[in-house]
């Protein structure tokens, strides 16, 4: 199973989450995230076997005590987030990622994260490749032709996607199909 730990958009901030996008759509050579599917990534673990598929490689179970580990851990209640801005990974000259950024939560998700980095190494999982940026991913550039339309709304504008509350961490799995990812919550964390 493929799996990552994520805290959910929640559904009233899909539309806002889908007009930004709609503000990018003449921008060819996107391929645009499923407002259903919205969320910020905390981790990703990538492929898990299930307990019978385990040799020793981390299985879905340690996943679960580390989610629940680093919910301890980080010891935050509920927090608010303010989810606006635009940026691009790994920059704005060569986009491979276009997101939205976090105003506000920002450290407590980074705490979060830095839990979750620790008892998922723990677990004999494996390291982030990159340090942790809390964001929520918009489109993906499959190829340059709509790169100058990208660049120009990084540069002048600042949407808005809206404020909620983060009240839990889940861990998800990720099928892959010919339409993209779905994600399914096997396992919910509460702050």
């Amino acid at each position: 199973m493929r799996l990552f730990f994520a805290i959910d958009l929640p559904d009233d901030l899909r539309e806002p989450f889908a007009a930004i996008q709609d503000d990018l759509a003449a921008a060819e050579g996107l391929s645009f995230t499923d407002p259903e599917q919205a969320h910020l990534t905390m981790k990703f673990l990538g492929d898990t076997p299930t307990e019978d598929d385990a040799a020793d490689d981390p299985t879905v179970a340690d996943a679960k005590v580390a989610g629940a580990a680093a919910v301890d851990a980080a010891d935050l209640s509920p927090f608010e987030m303010e989810v606006g801005g635009l940026g691009a990974f790994p920059s704005a000259e060569y986009i491979s990622v276009v997101w939205a950024g976090v105003r506000d939560g920002a450290a407590d998700l980074e705490a979060l994260a830095a839990a979750l980095e620790t008892e998922t190494i723990d677990r004999g999982f494996d390291a982030a490749d990159n340090p942790f940026t809390p964001h929520v991913t918009l489109a993906r550039m499959n190829d340059a032709r709509g790169k100058d339309l990208v660049q120009d709304r990084l540069r002048n504008t600042d949407p808005t996607v809206g404020r909620f509350t983060a009240e839990e961490l889940r861990l998800k799995r990720s099928v892959l199909g010919d339409d993209g990812a779905e994600h399914e919550t096997i396992a919910r964390f509460p702050l």
